[in-house]
């Protein structure tokens, strides 16, 4: 099963949760950046309808694929900003 971690960390002059190297946008207080990262990480385990996906790989295939709604990864926020305190 896939893992996504989200981290809390400073960003933007306040604080933010990332991604991999994708940010959301700057939440003014700490508290606020981890009550949407829980938030986010929530959603990311909510079962959704099965789909069909496409996407073109480095190659320039196109790759088909059927996703089923119910495979959800398994989700988790670390707070940086606390690791600094």
């Amino acid at each position: 099963m896939v893992k996504v971690t989200y981290h809390v960390v400073e960003h933007d002059e306040g604080y933010a949760y990332r991604l991999g190297n994708v940010y959301s946008e700057p939440f003014p207080t700490h508290d606020e950046a981890v009550a949407a990262a829980r938030k986010a990480a929530g959603a990311q385990q909510l079962a959704d309808g099965d789909a069909e996906i496409s996407w073109q790989d480095a190659e320039g295939e196109w790759i088909h694929e059927h996703a089923d709604g119910a495979d959800r990864p398994m989700t988790d926020v670390v707070d940086d900003v606390e690791d600094d305190r």
